[in-house]
């Protein structure tokens, strides 16, 4: 069992909880910062976590929801307050009475996370700060104690597996719900190279191409929210030719942006992509949440092999482009 201690002190009203484990600090921390591995133990064993959000930089949100075996949800939120990589980070966490929407009926809570090494391996040291002994009363009344032992103890497990986080795993795309997808790919850069590389239109001809055999024949870039882009892409021979619209919705560079666009031709609500950039062992975890209007055409979108192209381009990328880090 990682845990080692659990301490309730109703006269500073926290709860602290320290597990240790035996992988190196940076391993750990990446635990936390990569949505993919952080959404295999932020939950009791019963009630899996699914992040639709998670932006681990000063002023960044995350949004999960935890269903249960019966098909219950129940949904939460972090605010970063701050962080200091590879060693803690400050949040807000609270209930959400809908993914993103804070509910008003539910105490939030203040917890802090500390790494540092310990031993031959690493400790995190978690610590919930209530604001007031009836609100520390309520949560652990409701099983906070407990959940947070059920859901360290599947940690083991997801820090042995280096290989399918690890730079040079490729692109992969998860299913998270009915209409949410989320595609993903640690990129050998730094985050300010991959930042620059998704928004300067000079690179981005370079590598955001698909197979071979294409180019990049329009590259209109939005760079301020509210601004509208235009990409276009022909084959060598001018024998086909398909492109994308969209607008710029939200932007913090060089870690956050959220567009909505639509292939060009198409009617129709458009796709949201919220991209952000996250530094990670070996590189820059690049993970985009898309949103569909639909369910039907989640399935088409993915089903053209967007993925397998998105990979080439990846790989172009660290190959043409980017300076190893």
């Amino acid at each position: 069992m990682p845990i080692t201690s659990v301490t309730k002190d109703t006269d500073d009203l926290t709860m602290t909880v320290v597990a240790e484990f035996p992988v190196p600090v940076r391993r750990l921390w990446d635990a936390y910062a990569d949505p993919r591995q952080l959404e295999r133990f932020w939950g009791p064993v019963e009630y899996p976590a699914t992040f639709t959000r998670h932006d681990m930089f000063p002023g960044g949100e995350s949004y999960y929801v935890m269903t249960g075996p019966e098909g219950d949800t129940s949904a939460g939120y972090w605010r970063f307050h701050s962080v200091d990589e590879g060693k803690g980070f400050e949040v807000e966490d609270g209930f959400c009475s809908e993914p993103g929407v804070p509910s008003q009926d539910m105490p939030s809570m203040r917890m802090t996370f500390a790494f540092e090494e310990a031993g031959d391996g690493s400790r995190v040291t978690t610590t919930t700060w209530f604001a007031s002994l009836e609100d520390l009363e309520k949560l652990i009344g409701m099983g906070m104690d407990e959940g947070m032992r059920s859901a360290m103890g599947q940690m083991d497990e997801v820090l042995a597996d280096l290989t399918s986080w690890a730079a040079g795993s490729g692109t992969t795309t998860e299913l998270l719900d009915d209409t949410h997808a989320r595609v993903s790919r640690v990129v050998r850069g730094t985050v300010e190279q991959v930042w620059r590389a998704h928004t300067e239109a000079d690179l981005m001809r370079r590598w955001m191409l698909g197979p071979d055999g294409w180019v990049m024949c329009t590259c209109d870039v939005a760079t301020a929210v509210g601004d509208t882009y235009t990409y276009e892409w022909e084959q060598e021979d001018s024998s086909h030719r398909f492109g994308f619209t969209g607008e710029l919705l939200e932007v913090q560079a060089p870690v956050r942006a959220v567009t909505v666009e639509r292939m060009i031709g198409m009617e129709g609500e458009g796709v949201r992509n919220d991209m952000t950039l996250t530094p990670v062992e070996g590189g820059t975890l690049v993970s985009t949440v898309m949103t569909f209007p639909s369910l039907e055409l989640r399935d088409q979108i993915l089903s053209t092999g967007m993925a397998d192209g998105m990979e080439v381009s990846y790989a172009r990328l660290e190959r043409d482009v980017l300076v190893p880090a």
